[in-house]
Protein backbone atom coordinates (compact mmCIF):
# COMPACT_ATOMS: atom_id res chain seq x y z
CA UNK A 1 0.00 0.00 0.00
CA UNK A 2 2.95 2.39 1.26
CA UNK A 3 4.30 2.13 -2.58
CA UNK A 4 1.07 2.30 -4.55
CA UNK A 5 0.55 5.72 -2.27
CA UNK A 6 4.05 6.98 -3.27
CA UNK A 7 3.66 5.91 -7.08
CA UNK A 8 0.14 8.21 -7.32
CA UNK A 9 1.62 10.61 -5.36
CA UNK A 10 4.08 10.94 -8.13
CA UNK A 11 2.26 10.66 -10.91
CA UNK A 12 -0.07 13.46 -8.96
CA UNK A 13 2.92 15.55 -8.76
CA UNK A 14 4.16 15.15 -12.32
CA UNK A 15 0.56 15.83 -13.52
CA UNK A 16 0.98 19.07 -11.33
CA UNK A 17 4.21 20.38 -12.97
CA UNK A 18 2.93 19.80 -16.43
CA UNK A 19 0.02 21.80 -15.59
CA UNK A 20 1.63 24.71 -13.85
CA UNK A 21 4.21 24.80 -17.27
CA UNK A 22 0.68 25.91 -19.82
CA UNK A 23 -0.55 27.91 -16.97
CA UNK A 24 -0.27 31.68 -18.38
CA UNK A 25 2.08 34.03 -16.10
CA UNK A 26 0.94 36.72 -14.00
CA UNK A 27 1.52 40.08 -15.71
CA UNK A 28 4.54 41.24 -13.31
CA UNK A 29 6.29 37.79 -14.38
CA UNK A 30 5.75 38.23 -17.77
CA UNK A 31 9.12 37.25 -19.98
CA UNK A 32 10.23 39.82 -22.55
CA UNK A 33 12.60 38.68 -25.52
CA UNK A 34 14.41 41.41 -28.46
CA UNK A 35 15.47 40.37 -31.29
CA UNK A 36 17.67 43.33 -32.93
CA UNK A 37 19.27 43.03 -36.18
CA UNK A 38 20.90 45.58 -37.95
CA UNK A 39 22.47 46.46 -41.16
CA UNK A 40 23.78 49.52 -43.61
CA UNK A 41 21.81 49.87 -46.52
CA UNK A 42 23.54 51.85 -49.26
CA UNK A 43 20.07 53.70 -49.86
CA UNK A 44 18.23 57.18 -48.78
CA UNK A 45 15.97 56.34 -45.26
CA UNK A 46 13.21 57.75 -47.22
CA UNK A 47 13.26 54.73 -49.65
CA UNK A 48 14.22 52.58 -47.12
CA UNK A 49 10.91 53.52 -45.31
CA UNK A 50 8.63 53.86 -47.91
CA UNK A 51 9.85 49.95 -49.12
CA UNK A 52 10.03 48.40 -45.22
CA UNK A 53 6.69 49.70 -44.28
CA UNK A 54 4.63 48.73 -47.61
CA UNK A 55 3.38 44.91 -46.71
CA UNK A 56 3.72 43.40 -50.02
CA UNK A 57 7.34 43.95 -50.00
CA UNK A 58 7.56 41.67 -46.33
CA UNK A 59 7.61 37.91 -48.35
CA UNK A 60 10.37 39.32 -50.59
CA UNK A 61 12.76 40.08 -48.07
CA UNK A 62 11.89 38.32 -45.22
CA UNK A 63 11.95 34.57 -45.12
CA UNK A 64 9.17 34.17 -42.27
CA UNK A 65 6.38 36.51 -44.14
CA UNK A 66 4.17 34.13 -46.44
CA UNK A 67 1.42 36.02 -47.96
CA UNK A 68 -0.03 39.63 -46.61
CA UNK A 69 -3.67 40.83 -46.79
CA UNK A 70 -5.38 43.90 -46.85
CA UNK A 71 -4.24 47.57 -47.59
CA UNK A 72 -0.66 46.42 -48.46
CA UNK A 73 0.38 48.54 -51.42
CA UNK A 74 1.46 51.52 -50.19
CA UNK A 75 3.37 52.61 -46.57
CA UNK A 76 1.05 51.82 -43.73
CA UNK A 77 0.04 54.53 -41.62
CA UNK A 78 -1.00 54.95 -37.80
CA UNK A 79 -3.47 52.34 -37.17
CA UNK A 80 -3.71 50.96 -40.58
CA UNK A 81 -3.95 47.29 -40.20
CA UNK A 82 -3.00 44.25 -42.34
CA UNK A 83 -3.00 40.17 -42.10
CA UNK A 84 -0.07 38.14 -42.22
CA UNK A 85 0.33 34.74 -42.95
CA UNK A 86 3.76 33.46 -41.20
CA UNK A 87 6.49 30.38 -40.44
CA UNK A 88 8.50 31.50 -37.89
CA UNK A 89 10.79 29.36 -35.99
CA UNK A 90 8.64 25.98 -37.68
CA UNK A 91 5.26 27.77 -36.51
CA UNK A 92 2.76 28.95 -39.03
CA UNK A 93 -0.13 31.20 -38.53
CA UNK A 94 -1.89 34.49 -38.89
CA UNK A 95 -1.20 37.63 -37.24
CA UNK A 96 -2.80 40.90 -37.41
CA UNK A 97 -0.37 43.93 -37.11
CA UNK A 98 -1.47 47.05 -36.86
CA UNK A 99 0.51 49.93 -37.00
CA UNK A 100 1.00 51.78 -33.68
CA UNK A 101 4.26 54.62 -34.23
CA UNK A 102 4.94 56.01 -37.15
CA UNK A 103 7.78 58.89 -37.89
CA UNK A 104 8.61 59.05 -41.85
CA UNK A 105 11.56 58.41 -42.03
CA UNK A 106 13.03 57.49 -38.80
CA UNK A 107 10.64 55.43 -36.96
CA UNK A 108 7.67 52.79 -37.47
CA UNK A 109 6.42 50.57 -35.05
CA UNK A 110 3.22 47.48 -35.55
CA UNK A 111 2.10 45.51 -32.95
CA UNK A 112 0.78 42.07 -33.95
CA UNK A 113 -2.06 40.13 -32.46
CA UNK A 114 -2.59 36.45 -33.00
CA UNK A 115 -6.72 35.14 -32.31
CA UNK A 116 -6.89 38.39 -30.22
CA UNK A 117 -4.16 37.83 -27.94
CA UNK A 118 -1.00 39.73 -27.92
CA UNK A 119 1.74 38.26 -30.45
CA UNK A 120 4.66 41.09 -30.06
CA UNK A 121 5.94 44.32 -31.59
CA UNK A 122 8.27 45.22 -34.65
CA UNK A 123 9.91 48.25 -34.89
CA UNK A 124 12.01 49.87 -37.88
CA UNK A 125 14.82 52.33 -36.87
CA UNK A 126 16.62 54.45 -39.74
CA UNK A 127 19.36 56.65 -39.65
CA UNK A 128 20.85 58.62 -41.94
CA UNK A 129 24.18 58.05 -42.88
CA UNK A 130 26.99 59.37 -45.09
CA UNK A 131 26.81 56.56 -47.67
CA UNK A 132 22.87 55.43 -46.86
CA UNK A 133 20.57 53.75 -43.87
CA UNK A 134 21.55 52.90 -40.33
CA UNK A 135 18.76 50.47 -40.70
CA UNK A 136 17.41 48.79 -37.14
CA UNK A 137 14.83 45.45 -36.79
CA UNK A 138 13.69 45.02 -33.32
CA UNK A 139 11.41 42.31 -32.68
CA UNK A 140 10.06 42.29 -29.24
CA UNK A 141 7.51 39.76 -27.81
CA UNK A 142 6.49 37.78 -24.43
CA UNK A 143 6.40 34.31 -22.74
CA UNK A 144 3.04 34.06 -21.87
CA UNK A 145 3.63 30.61 -20.07
CA UNK A 146 6.53 28.85 -18.63
CA UNK A 147 6.58 26.30 -21.21
CA UNK A 148 6.69 28.80 -23.83
CA UNK A 149 9.69 30.78 -21.79
CA UNK A 150 11.56 27.33 -21.77
CA UNK A 151 11.21 26.42 -24.96
CA UNK A 152 12.25 29.96 -26.17
CA UNK A 153 15.52 29.69 -24.05
CA UNK A 154 16.54 26.28 -25.50
CA UNK A 155 15.02 26.71 -29.27
CA UNK A 156 13.29 29.42 -30.69
CA UNK A 157 15.06 32.95 -29.65
CA UNK A 158 18.02 31.40 -31.65
CA UNK A 159 15.48 30.67 -34.85
CA UNK A 160 13.96 33.54 -34.48
CA UNK A 161 16.86 35.52 -34.26
CA UNK A 162 18.71 33.53 -37.64
CA UNK A 163 15.27 34.51 -39.47
CA UNK A 164 15.61 38.05 -38.48
CA UNK A 165 19.03 38.36 -39.30
CA UNK A 166 18.69 36.72 -43.12
CA UNK A 167 15.58 38.95 -43.24
CA UNK A 168 17.71 41.73 -42.78
CA UNK A 169 20.58 40.89 -45.04
CA UNK A 170 17.79 40.21 -47.86
CA UNK A 171 16.01 43.08 -47.35
CA UNK A 172 19.98 44.88 -48.08
CA UNK A 173 20.69 43.00 -50.82
CA UNK A 174 17.30 43.99 -52.67
CA UNK A 175 16.95 47.22 -51.91
CA UNK A 176 20.52 47.66 -53.02
CA UNK A 177 20.50 45.60 -56.47
CA UNK A 178 17.60 47.79 -57.37
CA UNK A 179 19.69 50.87 -57.45
CA UNK A 180 22.28 48.84 -59.79
CA UNK A 181 19.34 48.77 -62.20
Amino acid sequence: MKKRTRYLTAILAVLVTIALLFVPLPQRVLIDTRVSTVALIQRPPEIVFDYVTTPAHWPVWHPSSLAVNGAVDHPLDLGEQVTEQFRVAGRRGSVVWTVTAREPPRKWTIEGKIAGNPAGAVTYSLTSTASGTHFERVFTYRAPSLWFAILNWLVLRARIQDESDQAVLRLKNVLETVTQN
